[in-house]
């Protein structure tokens, strides 16, 4: 709505001071014309925007003009919940919510604070897209995310590796993991669970989704950051039921909370003392034989693996197959 740009239009001219029209029609997604019109309205309504000739120049408001329209609309108070994580606010169709809020808060601050908040936006900025790995294409989180809000019961079309199934779903909550978004949902109608059953689901591995007319009663007591924790914890318990005996040099040791995480910290703070040759031994935590050979490998010879007999023998299989791939 133009009213709505107009504010944001008049907030940003507050926040910042003297702007150029192409600064100004980035910010608000529209053509340099548009702000032309959008400036000439102002000034028509009363608002002292002044324009600066030159290189240097752009639009300002007279000195000593400020705003008092900074009330928060609903959707916009709720996005500050995202305030530092703009990708996702984007991804979750409130990028502009964000970008609105964020506005009148600096608005209604006085001068001091205002200019903190602005330094700190300046200097911290969060990514939670995981190292050389696009995130997930999510083309229904936004309707997602609005079934969640107005807990309305969410039919949807899923992937699974075994096949693809149909599920009447109570989209309880959205988690953003390592970049990748994941929905929480009790089991609806036809789900072939409880009524009580709380599963997670990869927003990217639905298919298709259709937002119900009825609603649904969330569990009682539901809390979604308990639930996930608690989630997350069972899943690395269930994952991690095998221990490998593994010698590290000292690159060795370097590599392994890169490429295992929380897992390789831990081996390493149990670790023995080095040897003559700066080696040390551990006890990893490790997923299946399979998924452990894949993990290892990427330790290269800066490892060696002890133990248990299996592995060690799926390893020298693997190692054996690649000598004589590439002779």
């Amino acid at each position: 709505m133009r009213a709505d740009r107009l504010l944001s239009l008049l907030l940003l001219l507050q926040n910042r001071g003297l702007t150029t029209a192409p600064e100004l029609a980035a910010e608000l997604e529209v053509s340099v014309r548009t702000v032309y019109r959008d400036i000439d309205a102002l000034s028509a309504s009363g608002v002292p925007v002044l324009a600066d000739r030159g290189p240097a120049g752009g639009y300002r408001l007279a000195d000593g003009y400020r705003t008092r329209l900074t009330g928060l609309t609903d959707a916009e108070a709720g996005s500050l919940f995202l305030a530092g994580a703009p990708g996702p606010a984007q991804d979750l169709g409130l990028g502009a919510d964000l970008a609105a809020a964020q506005l009148k808060l600096q608005a209604a601050l006085p001068c001091r604070l205002a200019g903190r908040a602005r330094r700190i936006q300046e200097r911290f900025h969060l990514d939670a897209t995981a190292w050389f790995r696009d995130a997930d294409p999510v083309p229904h989180l936004a309707r997602i995310a609005r079934a969640v809000w107005d807990q309305r019961v969410l039919h949807a079309r899923y992937h699974r590796p075994r096949g693809e199934v149909r599920r009447a779903l109570h989209p309880l909550g959205l988690v953003l993991k390592g970049g990748i978004w994941y929905l929480v949902a009790g089991a609806g109608a036809g789900a072939g669970a409880g009524a009580d059953a709380v599963r997670t689901y990869r927003v990217a591995r639905f298919l298709e989704v259709d937002t119900a007319e009825d609603g649904f009663e969330r569990p009682a007591g539901f809390e979604l950051a308990a639930y996930w924790q608690e989630s997350t914890d069972r899943l690395d318990a269930a994952l991690r039921r095998r221990t490998a005996q593994v010698r590290l040099s000292p690159r060795g040791r370097q590599l392994l909370p890169m490429q295992f995480g929380a897992a390789g910290t831990r081996a390493l703070a149990d670790a023995g003392p080095p040897d003559a040759d700066g080696w040390v031994r551990i006890s990893l935590a490790v997923e299946s034989e399979t998924l452990a050979v894949g993990d290892l490998l990427r330790l290269g010879a800066e490892a060696e693996v002890l133990g248990p007999p299996e592995l060690r023998r799926a390893l020298a299989e693997t190692v054996a197959t690649l000598a004589g791939r590439y002779g």
